[in-house]
């Protein structure tokens, strides 16, 4: 029977990461996520998995890389200066068709910044920071139940499309604590992978790669993950629509900003204004389907996208909406917070 605990966010993904079968985590502290390297280096023993600090987050990440080529269920996580020294080793690992989750609880920059919540990630995330033509599955989640929820799908998407999967969070939804539901305590293990490299005495030998010299292989190994990508795009979107019949304003946010802008919409549908909410679920693939319908009414309504960056998601809704529809923004970062009186105020004045 699902039991309730409470539990902070960070330590819902290490929770969630380690019911949905990951046995490997190499990770490099740093706040305001290290309450989720400091579970798994509690519990990853307890289960028979493995927990490395690194001594850096390059380190972190390219361990990462050997052992997902064996076929075990791995993760790293970080925070956004972290993330950016990740980057060479996620293109290796989207390059070489590996599976493996990534943990980014974003915080306020650029620079050092500081360790308040922020959303400028997203284009590091979404349009993949590291060289070359790959891409990443990103999900937001948007509560701490979400979190330990979206690790069971982050794992299943890795596995299923052989590529890296980012969780992409903030500090406030990696600090928060609320009750959540889980399982029953049965842990799920890594499915078996006939491309893994666990010896190959009993059968040809298996190579884990992205690395190609021969004239063509490269563009021929581009061209299959652009294929794969294209398959994501039409499989995977996912998103939350709230209150979207008759809407004549639909604000877009997503994770912990859109909890507030939830807020907003459900106070002033009381007071009988027409407003919506789309929360993208999937940064990568963005979904852009539910977009292409609203846009397609007869009577289109404004977007107002609303983020903890300065316009970065921003940009996916105006090449969604492909000019069909008024889009206007309102966005706050380094720590900074838009509040339902300044989202309010905001619709107002459209």
């Amino acid at each position: 029977m699902p039991k309730k605990i409470l539990i902070s966010g960070n330590e819902a993904l290490a929770y969630g990461a380690i019911h949905a079968g990951c046995r490997f985590y190499a990770g490099y502290p740093i706040t305001p996520q290290n309450e989720l390297t400091a579970y798994m280096a509690k519990c990853m023993p307890e289960i028979g998995g493995i927990f490395i600090q690194a001594e850096s987050e390059l380190a972190a990440i390219n361990m990462v890389f050997g052992a997902a080529a064996t076929g075990a269920r791995t993760m790293t996580s970080s925070s956004s200066p972290g993330m950016s020294l990740k980057q060479e080793g996620i293109s290796y690992i989207a390059g070489a068709e590996l599976p493996a989750v990534i943990v980014n609880v974003m915080r306020g920059g650029p620079g050092l910044g500081n360790i308040a919540p922020a959303q400028s990630d997203y284009f590091q995330a979404t349009r993949s920071g590291g060289h070359g033509d790959y891409r990443c599955l990103v999900l937001a989640p948007s509560s701490v139940q979400e979190a330990y929820d979206f690790m069971q799908i982050a794992f299943g998407l890795a596995d299923k499309y052989r590529n890296p999967v980012i969780i992409l969070g903030d500090g406030m939804l990696g600090q928060m604590m609320e009750p959540i539901e889980v399982g029953s305590g049965k842990l799920k293990y890594s499915p078996p992978k006939d491309w893994a490299l666990t010896g190959c005495k009993n059968r040809k030998p298996n190579v884990v790669k992205s690395f190609f010299l021969k004239e063509g292989a490269l563009e021929e190994a581009n061209l299959k993950l652009q294929k794969k990508y294209k398959i994501i795009q039409n499989k995977e979107e996912r998103y939350e629509g709230d209150s979207l019949a008759g809407a004549e304003t639909i604000i877009v946010a997503y994770g912990t900003m859109a909890r507030i802008a939830k807020g907003v919409v459900h106070e002033l549908r009381k007071k009988g204004k027409k407003i919506g909410l789309i929360r993208p679920i999937t940064l990568w693939p963005f979904p852009r389907k539910v977009f292409q319908g609203i846009t397609a009414r007869k009577k289109r309504p404004v977007f107002l996208v609303i983020e903890m960056s300065y316009g970065q998601m921003l940009e996916d809704v105006k090449l969604s909406v492909e000019g069909r529809a008024r889009v206007e923004f309102l966005g706050r970062s380094g720590g900074g917070i838009p509040t339902e009186e300044e989202i309010i105020k905001k619709i107002k004045s459209l």
